[in-house]
C-alpha cells in the first residue's frame, strides 16, 4: 500500500515534511508502520501549487529514498498547497505515468487502496469516461481512472458528490458482473484553494490517515501515518475531511451510492 502526505498553510520548504522529520514521506518510502507492503520502491511523486492555477508536478519511479532529483526539489521548493505520494504497486506496470499524484487542469489527486477485480472491471470502468476524459488517461492504473471518473461524475462542481458517485459506479459495476465490491482508499483531491480527504472501505479496513492542524503553527497536514512521536496527531474517521480557509469539517461517506448504484445497475 502507497504512502503519502498533503500540507495546507503558510508556505514551507517541501522538505518539511517530506524529509526533515524522523519518520517522514522518505523515510516511510523505505519502511512504514501502518500498512502490510513495509517498502513503498515504486516510485515518487510531488503536486505544489504556487503563483499559477495548475500544479506543478514531478514524478519518478525510483524509490523515493535514492532519488537526489526529489531532494533538490523538496529543499529549494515553497508552497502553501502540495501533495506527497510514495508508490507500492499493486499489480500495474511501474513507470512514471502510473505514478501519483495525477493531474488536470487545476486539480490534483492521490490515493492509496485498490480497487479489488480491476483488471476485470477495468473495460466497463474506462467506458464509462467521456471522450475527452477517456482521452486524458494516460495510465493504467485504478487510481488515476477513481480521478477521471469523478472528474466526470462533476468534481469541479461538488468534490464530496463526484468522488461518492465515482465509487458508486464501481461498486455497482462489480455487482452487475457478479463480483463482490472491494474497495479500499485513501484519497486527497485539491483545486489549488481547497483540499478534500477521502477514508473508506467496502469492509472495515479503510487505509490509515491522521491529521495534525497548527503544525509547527503553519498550517494542516494529512498524512498516512503521523511523521512524528510529537502530540497533535489525530486519526480522521472514514468519511469525506474537507479544509476550505484553514478549517476541518468531516461528514459521512456513502449517503449517494445507493442512488448511484441503482442508477448505473
Amino acid at each position: 500500500m502507497c504512502r503519502w502526505v498533503a500540507y495546507s498553510g503558510t508556505p514551507v520548504f517541501l522538505s518539511e515534511l517530506l524529509l526533515d522529520p524522523p519518520r517522514s514521506l522518505v523515510a516511510q518510502s523505505l519502511e512504514c508502520q501502518k500498512a502490510k507492503t513495509l517498502m513503498n520502491a515504486d516510485g515518487v511523486g510531488l503536486a505544489w501549487y504556487g503563483d499559477r492555477k495548475e500544479p506543478g508536478l514531478y514524478r519518478e519511479i525510483l524509490p523515493a529514498w535514492s532519488d537526489c532529483n526529489l531532494v533538490s526539489l523538496s529543499r529549494t521548493l515553497q508552497s502553501g498547497l502540495f501533495f506527497g505520494h510514495v508508490r507500492a504497486s499493486t499489480g500495474t506496470q511501474v513507470n512514471r505515468m502510473n505514478c501519483h499524484p495525477f493531474t488536470h487542469g487545476r486539480w490534483s489527486f492521490m490515493h492509496n487502496g485498490q480497487i479489488g477485480d480491476y483488471s476485470q472491471m477495468r473495460r466497463g470502468l474506462e467506458a464509462m469516461l467521456p471522450a475527452d476524459l477517456f482521452a486524458a488517461r494516460a495510465g493504467t492504473t485504478d487510481s488515476e481512472l477513481l480521478f477521471l471518473l469523478a472528474l466526470a461524475e462533476g468534481l469541479e462542481t461538488s468534490p464530496q458528490i463526484a468522488l461518492e458517485r465515482a465509487i458508486g459506479r464501481v461498486e455497482a459495476l462489480a455487482r452487475g458482473m457478479g463480483l463482490d465490491p472491494f474497495i479500499r482508499a485513501s484519497i486527497a483531491v485539491s483545486n489549488g484553494q481547497d483540499l478534500w480527504f477521502l477514508r473508506y472501505a467496502t469492509d472495515r479496513f479503510a487505509p490509515s490517515l491522521f491529521v495534525r492542524e497548527n503544525h509547527q503553527g503553519k498550517g494542516i497536514v494529512i498524512a498516512s501515518e503521523p511523521l512524528d512521536d510529537e502530540a497533535g496527531w489525530q486519526p480522521i474517521n472514514p468519511g469525506v475531511t474537507q479544509i476550505e480557509r484553514g478549517q476541518l469539517s468531516t461528514r459521512p461517506f456513502g449517503l449517494l451510492k445507493s442512488v448511484q448504484a441503482s442508477k448505473a445497475a
